[in-house]
């Protein structure tokens, strides 16, 4: 338990804060339901934004019935852009976490932000299926902005409750992707029955919405957020002049420990993604159901983050104060794990509400192990934080991209339903690598820490 006592000594020296903080600053304690500057505020800040990234993104795919028809769509084209919009998500939070460590989450948010709104904006204006796939490609960038979200939490909150604030902000922001589910149908049919518009004009005029919204949110990030407890990140450059952008980058991509975790992370958020693409569609074939009710499952799937992913931050925290390091990875992988045995069980089961009640397990375990991976990224590597974060973020959409495309392209011979069965398998077997996190001051899952005496500060810049 060094891990939890090392980074949650209380400061009583200063009185600067209406919140408690570490001797760093960071918050000790989680106050969801407040706006006290500047943890709190930086968490609503943070979860807000990536709220409107994740909207923009799966704003086309409630749609999709309409726009394949006015833009005489094949399943292929609908397949390739969902492949294009995870992998630009996979470049660009490769790039976002080194821009987190030099110019800090709140710039490197917004920045992101307002150049990706004029992208969601011009998805009235596609006319063929390459400039579809083109928009859904760079569309993907903003989801980013996860990156930076997580990052700044980091920064923020102390050891003691940094998995929980990372859980609320990824898991209230993720329902970005549930809500705009079911927002993006009501706008669309608001301007053609109460205003007589015709249907191929109308899903167009509807992208105004999410573009006018990212951006209005990258706007109150950079008027109302701070970097830092103490400040904005323009004060710790300057501190630290010998700190560039390639030392960073290489600190970080030499840690064995953030690879393992982006592994994990591919087969757990990057299963969610995937989820998220195919789940309606397969109720839809497989237990004929009706599109509203297809899409209402759909949208249940994603809006349970709103719960789930927070609940994998508390778990993280809560096995972190009671078992320090090693409580963190076997609850990682416990949990992880019966999300694979959940998700083989749902290709199984053959009736429509049994596998409503299964994929409903399903996502409350996955998600929560989500937030289980985020609980563990803060203690990697102080120094290159922002890498560490964006190696295992990236990890993420890689493996949705992964398991798209060998297991739902269209291309296998396998069925949906099998499919989703070997998915599942294959979050148990990736699941297995974080055995080998080990962690010299705190210990893996099997072994003790090795050296318990070392300096929490140079710990941290030396690893």
């Amino acid at each position: 338990m060094e891990e939890e006592k090392s980074q949650s000594k209380i400061d009583h020296s200063l009185n600067n804060f209406s919140i408690a903080v570490d001797y760093d600053h960071k918050a000790t304690e989680f106050r969801p339901f407040s706006l006290s500057s500047p943890h709190m505020r930086a968490f609503h800040l943070a979860w807000l934004s990536l709220f409107s990234c994740f909207f923009s993104t799966f704003a086309i795919p409630p749609l999709l019935e309409v726009i394949r028809k006015d833009l005489n769509l094949t399943q292929t084209d609908i397949g390739t852009a969902g492949i294009a919009s995870f992998i630009g998500s996979i470049f660009s939070r490769l790039a976002m976490g080194p821009a987190c460590d030099v110019f800090g989450p709140r710039v490197a948010s917004a920045t992101l932000s307002l150049l990706t709104a004029p992208v969601v904006l011009s998805t009235s204006l596609i006319s063929s299926a390459k400039s579809f796939i083109l928009v859904r490609f760079l569309i993907g960038f903003s989801l980013a902005n996860f990156v930076a979200s997580q990052f700044w939490m980091s920064s923020m909150f102390s050891g003691c409750t940094v998995g929980l604030a990372n859980g609320f902000a990824a898991g209230w922001a993720n329902v970005g992707s549930g809500v705009t589910q079911l927002v993006m149908p009501l706008v669309y049919t608001l301007f053609t029955t109460c205003f007589n518009i015709p249907s191929f004009i109308s899903w167009r005029i509807a992208f105004i919405f999410p573009a006018i919204f990212q951006a209005a949110t990258a706007i109150l990030v950079l008027v109302y957020g701070q970097d830092l407890p103490d400040g904005n990140y323009k004060r710790k450059i300057t501190n630290n002049q010998s700190e560039n952008f390639c030392s960073l980058l290489f600190n970080g991509l030499k840690n064995y420990r953030g690879w393992i975790l982006g592994l994990t992370y591919g087969f757990c958020f990057g299963v969610e993604l995937t989820t998220d693409n195919i789940i309606a569609a397969y109720f839809y074939d497989r237990f004929h159901v009706n599109i509203e009710m297809a899409g209402g499952i759909a949208a249940s799937f994603g809006l349970a983050n709103c719960v789930s992913r927070p609940v994998g931050g508390i778990i993280s925290d809560k096995m972190g104060k009671r078992f320090g390091m090693r409580g963190r990875l076997w609850s990682l992988w416990a949990v992880q794990t019966v999300a694979g045995l959940m998700c083989v069980l749902l290709g199984r089961v053959n009736t429509v509400w049994a596998s409503v009640l299964v994929m409903a397990c399903f996502s409350l375990f996955v998600q929560a192990a989500s937030g289980l991976t985020f609980g563990i990224v803060p203690f990697v590597s102080k120094r290159s934080l922002g890498v560490i974060s964006g190696m295992t973020g990236s990890g993420g959409t890689l493996g949705a991209v992964i398991t798209q495309l060998l297991l739902f392209s269209g291309s296998t011979k396998f069925s949906t339903q099998t499919s989703i069965s070997i998915m599942g398998l294959m979050m148990i077997v990736f699941t297995l690598p974080i055995t080998l996190v080990y962690f010299p001051k705190w210990g893996g899952m099997f072994c003790g820490p090795s050296n318990i005496d070392e300096d929490d500060e140079n710990y941290h810049l030396l690893h």
